[in-house]
């Protein structure tokens, strides 16, 4: 059981302010008649504590309160651009940031958990013990924005009001880190106080890139204290490491609902999205995915989206399952987007209108953005993540360098987006999710789409997703084991948060018309993997639609299934016609066997690493390895009966 305020307040430790006539007495010194102004509008002892120690700890010379008016955003904005950490481009309010080199992405070796003595973490997490990291806290942030403007803003991690959104603290002297903050969060300046009244908790989040050099980021260090609910975050700049109100805090909401959410409640890496088909029915979608393994395309192809990144849902009163966005922009990777797999997106980066921050792709002489995949001619020179770039520059190791880092991203608003449901979106009740899909990236293994046979068989298809390492963690690589897509944001052990998995999804407080169904999606099977030659897909984007639609129909008892030893996959007929009447084509029959074949002994291999893996961690639930062994001797007797490879027809 995770137990919060134990141990020392590392931040109010550092900063040595303990009372409010202390608070009151700082913000009189550090801050100008407007900021201390807007302060004052801001009554919770405990916010003005943190913030006041923030500034004694980290000696800026001048200090920022947003309250997230159009005005304060632009204000911010423009001291981006003033500051140099972003540059404007040829579109109206687009603008570029540039990462250091060689921080490109998370940097998950210097990331940690602060933990008390005897406190058990996650054995896919990085922990150091609370006095060892205020050590290195206080001696590295320690009058890290002397010199720098602190920007405090005061956010909602969703819609305000929702059950399930948590009001969270952001003070950073980086104007790229703020201005993205303003783009994807809501702001809640006018409502704070009410939000923590209502949430019982707030988050706080304390960053500063100090000067910007590669020699320092040997330094940069990410620290997640849970018992106090608040990040640090140093010499460090890509998005992903200092906004730490993504995943920095996601982790924290993943805390609270395993921890203190009744088995009722969940925070997970998932997009929702919505898909309507002719008749005018509406089926919500929650789906998780490793990152660079489809989550966004898989959002985007919905009528209404909601979000591409991270969900908070819980069992509501009516008997459904409710997620909401915490976020209201996305900060997606670029790669591969293009007009035909990406229309709505495509728009707001190539068309005016949209708010956009580039990072980390190639700019020509003209200022106009260019990527790797956008299906469009690229110029042969430019400037580019590693400074100026020209067609076939090597770096240091003789590799060529692409025009844009494959982690290369762009940040908007949601409501810029066309398929955005903008009244749903920032409704504080969510969305009703009728179905929830877990995928990673499987070339040779599982079929495009599968439902599990119940709850429990739903929550171990989560908890057995494998994917290829994705650019987006620094010094990652091979095939990496991604339970639930959401595994490296669990700060707890997983056994904890397993067992919240079966709770919640198995909860007997969903009506028959409420409970969700979940299942697999697999979007990367090769040419290769099915007889074939090379490693060209199978598929392609806009079979995603049909994927979807055909759950659609499965949820709401339109289609029945084919009943395998890992869940039901579609019938033939059944996709035959999806595909013609959602994505106008045709759907072959010899193209649906390579497709849904059980490879027997290939899913047996993964239920074996599955078992391993997990048989390393303690006091799982034993429903996962029951589950396991009933899809292997199902297997076996699939394999005796028909063979090591079983097409369809023989399961039918």
């Amino acid at each position: 059981m995770l137990e919060l305020k134990q141990g020392v307040d590392i931040l109010s430790h550092a900063g040595g302010i303990h009372s409010m006539d202390e608070a009151r007495a700082l913000f009189e010194k550090k801050l100008d008649g407007q900021h201390l102004q807007r302060l004052s509008k801001i009554t919770n002892e405990d916010a003005l504590l943190k913030i006041a120690n923030a500034i004694a700890f980290c000696k800026p010379d001048a200090v920022f309160i947003t309250t997230g008016s159009a005005e304060d955003m632009q204000a911010i904005r423009q001291m981006s651009l003033d500051k140099g950490e972003e540059k404007p481009l040829a579109m109206k309010n687009h603008t570029i940031h540039y990462d250091l080199p060689e921080e490109q992405g998370r940097i998950v070796d210097r990331t940690f958990y602060i933990v008390n003595e005897g406190e058990p973490v996650s054995v896919l997490g990085k922990k150091m013990l609370r006095d060892e990291a205020q050590a290195y806290v206080t001696a590295n942030m320690d009058g890290i924005m002397k010199g720098k403007t602190m920007m405090v803003g005061f956010f909602c991690r969703g819609p305000v009001g929702a059950r399930v959104s948590l009001p969270a603290l952001e003070i950073s002297s980086s104007t790229y880190v703020m201005h993205s903050g303003d783009i994807l969060y809501r702001h809640c300046y006018d409502d704070f106080d009410a939000q923590v009244e209502r949430a019982g908790f707030f988050l706080t989040n304390v960053h500063s890139e100090g000067q910007n050099r590669p020699e320092d980021l040997p330094n940069a260090r990410v620290f997640m204290d849970r018992s106090w609910l608040t990040t640090f975050s140093m010499y460090c700049t890509y998005a992903g490491n200092p906004l730490l109100l993504k995943k920095g805090n996601h982790r924290m909401a993943v805390d609270l609902c395993t921890y203190y959410g009744g088995g009722e409640s969940l925070s997970e890496h998932m997009f929702i999205t919505g898909i309507k088909e002719d008749s005018g029915r509406l089926t919500w979608f929650a789906g998780a995915a490793p990152s660079g393994c489809g989550k966004t395309t898989t959002a985007m192809v919905g009528t209404n989206f909601v979000g591409d990144d991270l969900a908070q849902m819980w069992i509501a009163d009516d008997g459904t399952l409710r997620a909401i966005n915490p976020e209201q922009g996305i900060f997606g990777i670029v790669a591969d987007v293009n007009r035909e797999g990406d229309p709505y997106l495509m728009k707001c980066l190539r068309e005016e209108g949209t708010e956009v921050i580039w990072s980390n792709v190639l700019v020509d002489d003209a200022g106009v953005p260019h990527w790797t995949g956008n299906g469009e001619e690229h110029p042969n020179k430019g400037f580019n993540f590693q400074g100026e770039w020209f067609e076939g520059k090597n770096d240091a190791n003789g590799r060529m360098i692409p025009i844009s880092h494959p982690n290369a991203r762009c940040t908007l608003r949601c409501a810029d987006i066309g398929n955005y449901d903008v009244e749903v979106g920032d409704s504080p009740d969510g969305v009703p999710v009728k179905v929830v899909t877990y995928s990673g990236r499987d070339s040779d293994t599982m079929p495009p789409v599968w439902v599990g046979k119940s709850p429990d068989h739903g929550v171990v298809i989560g908890a057995s997703i494998v994917s290829a390492a994705t650019a987006t963690e620094v010094g990652a690589s091979g095939v990496k084991r991604q339970p639930w897509a959401n595994a490296p944001f669990i700060p707890g052990p997983l056994a904890e948060y397993m067992k919240v998995q079966f709770d919640c999804f198995g909860s007997s407080k969903y009506t028959d018309d409420g409970r969700p169904i979940l299942a697999g999606l697999n979007y990367f099977l090769t040419q290769q993997a099915r007889g074939g030659e090379g490693n060209k897909l199978l598929g392609e984007k806009r079979d995603v639609r049909a994927w979807l639609t055909w759950l659609a129909r499965f949820a709401h008892g339109d289609y029945t299934g084919i009943e395998t030893p890992i869940g039901f996959i579609p019938k033939y007929e059944d996709l035959k016609e999806v595909f013609a009447t959602t994505i106008d084509k045709d759907y072959p029959r010899d193209l649906y066997d390579k497709q849904f074949s059980i490879y027997c002994d290939l899913i047996q291999a993964r239920i074996d690493l599955q078992r391993e893996a997990f048989g390393k961690e303690e006091n799982l639930p034993a429903r996962l390895f029951e589950i396991y062994d009933e899809w292997a001797q199902g297997l076996a007797a699939l394999k005796a009966q028909h063979g090591p490879i079983v097409t369809p027809d023989k399961l039918a």
